[in-house]
């Protein structure tokens, strides 16, 4: 039987037709929304340049009529320049022919964050995070690696170096448009030394400070107890909170403590919500401040980590060109750079960062309330001896790196030249285990104590580094060997940070970061053992903690330069620590991002004030 349309059926078909024709109106209306919005979004762009350009004129104007200066002379010219000296690489950078605002940088961090609030964070990829968002007072120049002033316009320093009295700008904001005055800056220092906030490590370097008091809106004072040899950097490079922001925390400072996400500042980049952050989120995303009171607007419109924990998951992101920077690993690096296709795509740096962070076995010498077998220097030197350092840097890092005899850069003036590492010795090893009551004694090939327990530790690793898994196991045979037994114990980044808040831990393999000049206090002094501070494997030594007081007060660096080497060779002889090495930076960047080079401070790229860009040619992302 033959179908036919009817009535019905057209009616069917017309209402279809209808609701089409709306639904493509509708995407239609949608689309001229979408380009309404991002018109809105250049045309304020460009309304906050004017702004930002106007506001510079206008300081350029009250400063010629403070100063009396006359039109079209010479100070004419620099007094229409009202920058502060932090932004004079970024400015550089932003007259070069191709320069071009936009695009985003996107990066990979190795492990997860837990948190990104302020004080309450512990790793440098928090750090890194809240570098964008909030700003010191003063920043270093990685050329001269001289101070500069940021928020700071000038300062001055009293003549016994207790006192230090910054002037401030008067144009700074917060990125929710509140000004920032000396009331911030010295509420900064009072949230920070509440014992109520989990602050310790920075307590630690802030009790030297006896006040910090605002004198009027734009001026602050800092008076330290007594001279410290970092006293500028101390004050100086405080990271500003906004006291309106974080002061209702102190009704319970709990919710400050356990939060994952509270973070505002004055800097370039900020949080959509300063609130919202958590960790499940699994990246961080920072967008560009437009509310950002420095003459060099930030470059890139969002800044976005990833969390990638696994080293190889993290290469084959980078290779398909979703990350825009990747740290190799030595095989990773040797291999990669002969890769043509990768050559076309990214440049390559291999360069011993001046700054470089230094690897390390702790030894824990307390647990449970009852001292360790690692309370015994004995035992931490022979532990030294069985490590054999070199062998590990050739094999396993490819000589991608040095031994490190210390915390401090063998480079550096606080380094004694006259000390040298400890070479691989399985016999000095044994020798010193014997003495300190080791021996085989049923003949199983592993030492025991005096009352028959075996030689036997948990070393604690970071389970998605392979690098670090691998020097783990060469350790384990390594010390078999002497009869000592490691068991690996391969643990995800949220447990490590647990284990050692509760010092819960026989030994423990980690990094420190170094700096200009550096200060041992918080890892070493005996007083750090406490509270979750820093000096997480009960060490002390008395005379150690003398030395690096003294060190501290002592602000003439040619007298602190030798007491540091006294620290230097303390620390030589006990080994809390068997200070591992010193790697070599491997980066490999996407060569859309210009002017990168390596400085003083290490590579600029991810410096603040911002000096890198991708010409507008080159951009992948444009919102």
């Amino acid at each position: 039987m033959d179908k036919r349309f009817t009535a019905k059926d057209i009616v069917v078909l017309s209402v279809l037709s209808c609701i089409i024709i709306l639904i493509l109106l509708a995407m239609y209306m949608v689309d001229r929304q979408w380009l309404k919005l991002a018109e809105m979004q250049d045309t304020m762009s460009e309304q906050a340049q004017d702004i930002r350009s106007l506001r510079g004129q206008i300081r350029s104007l009250d400063r010629r009529l403070q100063h009396g200066v006359v039109a079209g002379s010479a100070a004419d010219a620099a007094a229409e320049t009202d920058m502060p000296p932090a932004f004079d690489r970024a400015y550089r950078a932003s007259r070069m022919p191709d320069y071009a605002k936009g695009d985003w940088l996107v990066q990979a961090f190795g492990s997860s964050l837990k948190t990104v609030t302020p004080l309450v964070s512990q790793d440098a990829y928090a750090s890194e995070v809240q570098q964008y968002v909030q700003e010191s007072l003063i920043a270093r120049d990685p050329s001269s690696l001289k101070w500069q002033g940021l928020i700071a316009r000038d300062w001055n320093v009293s003549d016994d170096g207790l006192t230090f009295v910054f002037n401030l700008r008067n144009d700074v904001k917060f990125s929710d448009g509140k000004p920032l005055t000396a009331d911030d800056v010295a509420f900064t220092f009072s949230f920070i030394m509440n014992e109520k906030i989990a602050a310790p490590r920075q307590r630690a370097y802030y009790k030297k400070i006896k006040s910090v008091t605002a004198n009027g809106k734009y001026q602050v004072t800092f008076v330290f107890k007594e001279p410290y040899f970092n006293a500028l950097s101390l004050a100086g490079g405080l990271a500003i909170m906004p006291r309106h922001f974080y002061e209702p925390y102190l009704q319970n400072p709990q919710n400050f403590n356990q939060s994952k996400g509270l973070l505002l500042g004055s800097g370039p980049y900020r949080l959509k919500d300063p609130k919202s952050w958590t960790p499940d989120q699994g990246m961080i995303e920072l967008e560009r401040n437009p509310r950002y009171w420095g003459p060099v607007e930030p470059t890139f419109i969002r800044l976005l980590w990833r969390f990638i924990e696994n080293d190889n998951a993290r290469l084959t992101t980078f290779r398909n060109g979703d990350i825009d920077a990747y740290s190799a690993r030595p095989l990773e690096f040797k291999r990669l750079v002969k890769d043509e296709k990768l050559a076309g795509r990214a440049n390559h740096w291999e360069y011993m960062n001046p700054v470089v962070s230094y690897s390390y076995v702790a030894w824990n010498q307390r647990r449970n309330d009852k001292s360790t077998r690692f309370a015994d220097k004995r035992v931490r030197q022979a532990m030294t001896y069985l490590t054999d350092r070199d062998r590990t840097i050739e094999e396993i890092f490819l000589k991608k790196g040095e031994v490190a005899i210390s915390p401090f850069n063998p480079r550096s003036k606080q380094h004694d030249p006259q000390l040298k590492p400890r070479k691989f010795n399985i016999e000095r090893a044994r020798e010193l285990l014997v003495s300190a009551g080791y021996q085989d004694r049923n003949g199983d090939g592993v030492l025991e104590d005096k009352d028959g327990n075996d030689f036997t530790f948990e070393l604690v690793y970071f389970q998605d580094s392979e690098d670090t898994k691998r020097t783990v196991l060469f350790l384990k045979d390594l010390y078999a060997r002497a009869g000592v037994l490691l068991k690996p114990k391969p643990t995800e980044w949220s447990v490590m940070i647990d284990l050692l808040t509760r010092r819960d831990f026989d030994a423990i393999t980690l990094a420190w970061t170094s700096g200009v000049e550096t200060d041992i206090y918080q890892m070493f002094h005996s007083s750090q053992m406490e509270n979750n501070a820093d000096n997480f494997i009960s060490y002390k030594n008395s005379e150690l903690d003398k030395l690096i007081e003294q060190a501290r007060t002592t602000v003439d660096e040619a007298i602190r330069m030798p007491i540091w080497q006294a620290c230097e060779r303390i620390l030589h002889e006990d080994q809390p620590y068997t200070f591992m090495m010193r790697r070599k930076s491997l980066s490999f960047i996407d060569k859309r991002f210009q002017n990168v080079e390596v400085t003083r401070l290490g590579l600029n790229f991810g410096f603040v004030p911002i000096e890198n860009f991708v010409p507008q040619k080159l951009q992948r992302y444009q919102r």
